[in-house]
């Protein structure tokens, strides 16, 4: 394991905690907080502990230039309301501005939200001179910034070959949890995956599904998995689905078998068999991972399948993960994630760790 913000003495210290605050934001206003919720255990750690705490993020992707639209000043009042005190708010991540908050950061016992990082086209490019831009404003750097992780980027493995470099609390509980997934599991181990986004997720079906007891395929990856020799064990397919006449919520549906969709129809959810079947396996599992949604589940009319395979999941007497932004969503909207045992919050960065990839951003904090 990496080792931890809390193997070290952070009284004084100016502490760059890398977090990952890319938040829904709609108006000026953010639409779901949790991301800001995850970080809190870390950010608080580190301001109990006396140090000047120096917040770093992306927000969405405003391709290399400052864009209002993708501003952090939004997510500076709501954490500001979250910790129960003053963020000081630098205009920029590196220069002047950025050194001036800090300063005055330091002397009030507030903490610092840095700019938009990718408002500079050298962060994704993980450009030597702005990492060492970054890394002059602290002691020491902290990465807590699970979602990002995969990405060897400036934030996220620049700095961290530039300081002492650390594992927040939610990064360390993400390893801790997903890796229960890649060891010696409770079973039977039920693997389900869904979406639209189906080349993510090969790597992991090749590398968990041969471990899983059962397979449950639904979404679009279904059809593309439909015959499909590659896999190295046999996945459970819909049995049948709801089919709409056209891409539209507001198409004319019906239920129809898997293999008898109408031509020119399409597969928008699982069909109440199918849920019935993988709600059966998944209630009956010891070990549960769940990521991608079982149809087009923003729409009412489409969105049974989705919420039938979370109800399971939440149901099961198992060790449950959830991860993936649509999956996650749905427990969240349907108030089931207090009842799941890990929901992730890392999308990319989960599934590339489950595939059995090294994550750049871990890969660069030194062993404990």
């Amino acid at each position: 394991m990496a080792r931890s913000i809390t193997d070290l003495d952070l009284s004084g210290k100016r502490v760059f905690i890398r977090v990952d605050f890319n938040v829904p934001i709609k108006n000026g206003t953010i639409t779901d907080d949790t991301r800001i919720r995850a970080s809190l255990p870390t950010i608080k750690y580190a301001l109990d502990k006396g140090a000047t705490v120096i917040l770093a993020s992306h927000l969405g992707r405003p391709k290399g230039k400052p864009n209002p639209e993708y501003s952090l000043k939004p997510v500076a009042a709501r954490l500001s309301e979250l910790v129960g005190r003053p963020v000081e708010f630098a205009e920029d991540c590196i220069g002047d501005a950025a050194k001036a908050a800090i300063e005055k950061a330091a002397t009030g016992g507030t903490l610092v939200l840095l700019e938009n990082l990718r408002f500079h086209a050298e962060e994704e490019k993980n450009d030597p001179a702005f990492a060492k831009a970054l890394a002059s404003l602290a002691d020491v750097y902290v990465n807590d910034a699970f979602g990002s992780a995969h990405r060897a980027h400036a934030s996220t493995e620049g700095v961290a070959r530039l300081l002492p470099a650390y594992a927040g609390l939610l990064l360390e509980k993400e390893l801790e949890m997903l890796g229960r997934l890649l060891g010696d599991v409770e079973r039977p181990f039920v693997l389900v995956s869904g979406g639209a986004k189906v080349d993510d997720k090969l790597g992991v079906l090749t590398h968990l599904g041969g471990r899983a007891d059962a397979v449950l395929i639904g979404g679009k990856m279904a059809e593309e998995l439909r015959g499909a020799s590659a896999l190295p064990y046999e996945a459970e397919l819909p049995s049948d689905v709801v089919a709409a006449a056209a891409f539209d919520a507001d198409a004319e549906s019906r239920i129809a078998p898997y293999d008898d969709v109408p031509e020119g129809w399409l597969g928008l959810d699982i069909g109440p068999d199918t849920s019935a079947s993988f709600g059966g396996r998944i209630r009956a599992a010891r070990t549960v991972f769940w990521n991608g949604p079982m149809g087009v589940f923003e729409w009412p009319r489409f969105a049974d399948g989705t919420k039938a395979i979370a109800e399971a999941v939440a149901d099961a007497d198992a060790y449950t993960v959830v991860g993936g932004g649509d999956s996650v969503r749905a427990v969240q909207e349907l108030g089931l994630a207090e009842r799941i045992s890990w929901v992730s919050t890392g999308g990319g960065a989960s599934l590339e760790l489950l595939e059995g990839k090294e994550l750049p951003g871990v890969a660069a904090i030194p062993a404990a």
